[in-house]
Protein backbone atom coordinates (compact mmCIF):
# COMPACT_ATOMS: atom_id res chain seq x y z
CA UNK A 1 0.00 0.00 0.00
CA UNK A 2 2.83 2.43 0.78
CA UNK A 3 4.26 1.97 -2.74
CA UNK A 4 0.97 3.03 -4.31
CA UNK A 5 0.24 5.78 -1.77
CA UNK A 6 3.57 6.85 -0.26
CA UNK A 7 2.00 10.03 1.18
CA UNK A 8 -1.67 9.24 1.87
CA UNK A 9 -2.29 12.49 3.79
CA UNK A 10 -0.86 14.55 0.93
CA UNK A 11 -2.93 12.61 -1.60
CA UNK A 12 -6.13 13.05 0.40
CA UNK A 13 -5.58 16.75 1.06
CA UNK A 14 -4.80 17.44 -2.61
CA UNK A 15 -7.94 15.57 -3.66
CA UNK A 16 -10.06 17.52 -1.18
CA UNK A 17 -8.53 20.82 -2.36
CA UNK A 18 -9.18 19.86 -6.00
CA UNK A 19 -12.83 19.12 -5.26
CA UNK A 20 -13.24 22.35 -3.28
CA UNK A 21 -11.78 24.37 -6.14
CA UNK A 22 -13.50 22.60 -9.04
CA UNK A 23 -16.77 21.31 -7.62
CA UNK A 24 -18.02 17.84 -6.78
CA UNK A 25 -18.69 15.58 -9.74
CA UNK A 26 -17.57 12.12 -10.75
CA UNK A 27 -15.24 13.49 -13.43
CA UNK A 28 -13.64 15.97 -11.03
CA UNK A 29 -13.14 13.28 -8.37
CA UNK A 30 -11.44 10.99 -10.92
CA UNK A 31 -9.30 13.78 -12.36
CA UNK A 32 -8.46 15.11 -8.89
CA UNK A 33 -7.55 11.61 -7.76
CA UNK A 34 -5.19 11.18 -10.71
CA UNK A 35 -3.53 14.54 -10.05
CA UNK A 36 -3.25 13.85 -6.30
CA UNK A 37 -1.80 10.38 -6.89
CA UNK A 38 0.71 11.73 -9.42
CA UNK A 39 1.77 14.47 -7.00
CA UNK A 40 2.19 11.92 -4.22
CA UNK A 41 4.34 9.67 -6.43
CA UNK A 42 6.39 12.68 -7.55
CA UNK A 43 6.94 13.61 -3.91
CA UNK A 44 8.13 10.07 -3.20
CA UNK A 45 10.59 10.29 -6.09
CA UNK A 46 12.10 13.41 -4.52
CA UNK A 47 12.72 11.47 -1.30
CA UNK A 48 12.52 14.45 1.06
CA UNK A 49 14.24 14.06 4.40
CA UNK A 50 11.88 14.05 7.35
CA UNK A 51 12.38 17.16 9.46
CA UNK A 52 13.64 16.60 12.98
CA UNK A 53 11.87 18.95 15.36
CA UNK A 54 13.68 19.42 18.65
CA UNK A 55 11.49 22.02 20.32
CA UNK A 56 7.77 21.74 19.69
CA UNK A 57 6.95 24.39 22.29
CA UNK A 58 8.72 27.11 20.24
CA UNK A 59 6.45 26.60 17.21
CA UNK A 60 3.38 28.47 18.60
CA UNK A 61 5.61 31.32 19.75
CA UNK A 62 7.22 31.61 16.30
CA UNK A 63 3.82 31.38 14.60
CA UNK A 64 2.46 34.21 16.75
CA UNK A 65 5.50 36.40 16.02
CA UNK A 66 5.19 35.74 12.28
CA UNK A 67 1.46 36.52 12.23
CA UNK A 68 2.00 39.79 14.11
CA UNK A 69 4.87 40.73 11.78
CA UNK A 70 2.76 39.98 8.70
CA UNK A 71 -0.06 42.13 10.05
CA UNK A 72 2.31 45.00 10.87
CA UNK A 73 3.96 44.73 7.45
CA UNK A 74 0.58 44.77 5.70
CA UNK A 75 -0.30 47.99 7.51
CA UNK A 76 3.10 49.55 6.74
CA UNK A 77 3.00 48.63 3.04
CA UNK A 78 -0.60 49.86 2.75
CA UNK A 79 0.52 53.14 4.32
CA UNK A 80 3.35 53.48 1.80
CA UNK A 81 1.01 52.79 -1.10
CA UNK A 82 -1.77 55.09 0.13
CA UNK A 83 0.61 57.98 0.83
CA UNK A 84 1.74 57.87 -2.77
CA UNK A 85 5.19 59.25 -1.94
CA UNK A 86 7.18 56.36 -3.33
CA UNK A 87 10.05 58.65 -4.35
CA UNK A 88 10.91 59.28 -0.70
CA UNK A 89 11.21 55.55 -0.02
CA UNK A 90 14.41 53.66 -0.70
CA UNK A 91 14.25 49.98 -1.47
CA UNK A 92 17.34 47.82 -1.45
CA UNK A 93 19.05 44.53 -0.80
CA UNK A 94 20.38 43.32 2.54
CA UNK A 95 22.95 40.54 2.95
CA UNK A 96 22.38 38.55 6.14
CA UNK A 97 24.93 36.05 7.50
CA UNK A 98 22.99 33.03 8.74
CA UNK A 99 24.07 30.35 11.15
CA UNK A 100 20.98 28.27 10.36
CA UNK A 101 21.91 25.30 8.14
CA UNK A 102 18.95 22.95 8.49
CA UNK A 103 17.16 22.67 5.13
CA UNK A 104 13.71 22.62 6.67
CA UNK A 105 14.52 25.62 8.84
CA UNK A 106 15.78 27.50 5.79
CA UNK A 107 12.61 26.61 3.90
CA UNK A 108 10.46 27.90 6.76
CA UNK A 109 12.56 31.09 6.90
CA UNK A 110 12.05 31.54 3.15
CA UNK A 111 8.28 31.21 3.61
CA UNK A 112 8.30 33.69 6.49
CA UNK A 113 10.32 36.32 4.65
CA UNK A 114 8.44 35.95 1.38
CA UNK A 115 4.99 35.99 3.00
CA UNK A 116 5.79 39.19 4.88
CA UNK A 117 4.77 42.15 2.68
CA UNK A 118 7.64 44.45 1.81
CA UNK A 119 10.32 41.75 1.89
CA UNK A 120 11.37 39.03 -0.51
CA UNK A 121 13.89 36.18 -0.30
CA UNK A 122 16.27 36.72 -3.23
CA UNK A 123 19.09 34.18 -2.89
CA UNK A 124 20.92 31.99 -0.43
CA UNK A 125 24.60 31.00 -0.68
CA UNK A 126 24.86 27.60 0.99
CA UNK A 127 28.66 27.66 1.11
CA UNK A 128 28.94 30.93 3.00
CA UNK A 129 25.53 30.82 4.67
CA UNK A 130 24.64 34.29 3.40
CA UNK A 131 21.07 35.25 2.64
CA UNK A 132 20.11 38.17 0.39
CA UNK A 133 16.69 39.72 0.85
CA UNK A 134 14.99 42.66 -0.83
CA UNK A 135 13.33 45.24 1.39
CA UNK A 136 10.74 47.71 0.09
CA UNK A 137 11.46 50.44 2.64
CA UNK A 138 15.12 50.08 3.60
CA UNK A 139 16.21 52.58 6.22
CA UNK A 140 18.73 50.66 8.32
CA UNK A 141 20.43 47.48 7.06
CA UNK A 142 21.68 46.47 10.51
CA UNK A 143 18.14 46.67 11.89
CA UNK A 144 16.99 44.16 9.24
CA UNK A 145 19.93 41.86 9.97
CA UNK A 146 19.14 41.95 13.69
CA UNK A 147 15.43 41.43 13.05
CA UNK A 148 15.94 38.31 10.91
CA UNK A 149 18.58 36.83 13.20
CA UNK A 150 16.84 37.54 16.52
CA UNK A 151 13.17 37.11 15.66
CA UNK A 152 13.34 34.23 13.21
CA UNK A 153 16.73 32.53 12.87
CA UNK A 154 17.29 32.07 16.60
CA UNK A 155 13.87 30.45 17.06
CA UNK A 156 14.21 28.30 13.94
CA UNK A 157 17.57 27.03 15.18
CA UNK A 158 15.95 26.09 18.50
CA UNK A 159 13.18 24.25 16.65
CA UNK A 160 15.22 22.42 14.01
CA UNK A 161 18.86 22.21 15.10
Amino acid sequence: MSALLPYPLLTASLLVMWILLNGLSVGQVVLGGIVALAASLAMAALQPAKPRIRSWDMIPQLLLIVLVDILRSNIAVAGIILQGRRLTRTSGFVMIPLELRDRTGLAVLACIITSTPGTAWVEYHAGSGRLRIHVLDLIDQQAWIDLIKQRYERRLMEIFE
